[in-house]
């Protein structure tokens, strides 16, 4: 199937591009959402820049739809539209449901815009724990960072950090000794991976704090060839502040 990808720049869509390609399905582009108010990508809050230097890498076109929060289910709807008509069939969203309580109400929004379009929407990630998809994406050869986190259980110290093997038994340890199981709100950026022909590198960023989150505003990155051996180390993309 011609499919597009709804693209944030983070782990679970990436995944489920990559899955979505073994199964044999053709992306023949990235979707990604701009805010007109903050002109940044949802829901991660990075510049527009970041997911085409991602899409420059993966070697498929993107499209960037600006809109705002009043009219994006409208706006997201017009471009499958668009999409249709170019003879794409199916999208592919990196949607969770196990231990997610907006799995529902993300399953019937997915439906919302894909239907009217007469796209098929494919759900790689459906019905499979967290720990297992987060294994799957690093034992896969895929490099990402934490963009953004929470500043009650995570914290500010967290962004830049390389979501590995040592970090996912951080997180299951947190989640372990939490109450509620809960190991705090993050999401992350997608560098490097197995589809990715070059390596995406940022090199500076300024923390920002916003409603209790910290994200990291990505001031300067690009791409770089890949030397081909890996790395094991955290990513430490220079602060512009380091207090």
């Amino acid at each position: 199937m011609d499919v597009f990808v709804s693209w944030s720049g983070g782990k679970d869509c990436c995944l489920a591009t990559y899955r979505a390609q073994k199964a044999g399905h053709r992306i023949r582009r990235l979707a990604s959402i701009v805010t007109e108010h903050s002109g940044e990508v949802w829901p991660h809050r990075i510049p527009p820049q970041v997911v085409e230097l991602q899409a420059e890498a993966l070697g498929i076109p993107l499209t960037r739809t600006i809109t705002t929060v009043d009219s994006y289910n409208d706006s997201y709807r017009d471009m499958l539209q668009k999409f249709q008509a170019e003879g794409i069939t199916g999208g592919v969203f990196g949607d969770v449901s196990v231990g997610n309580y907006l799995a529902e109400k993300h399953l019937n929004w997915v439906n919302s815009v894909c239907e009217p379009a007469g796209i098929t929407p494919i759900l790689p990630l459906w019905d499979e724990g967290r720990a297992s998809l987060l294994t799957d994406l690093i034992d896969s050869g895929f490099t990402a960072i934490i963009i953004v986190v929470d500043d009650t259980r995570l914290g500010k110290e967290w962004l830049g950090r390389k979501l590995d093997h040592e970090t996912l038994s951080e997180l299951r340890a947190r989640a372990e000794s939490s109450p509620s199981g809960q190991v705090g709100y993050y999401h992350t950026l997608v560098i490097d991976g197995p589809i990715f022909a070059k390596r995406l590198e940022i090199t500076e960023f300024e923390p920002v704090l916003i409603y209790g989150n910290w994200f990291m505003g990505i001031h300067d990155c690009c791409l770089v060839e890949k030397t081909g051996t890996g790395s094991k180390a955290a990513v430490t993309p220079r602060s512009l502040h380091n207090d």
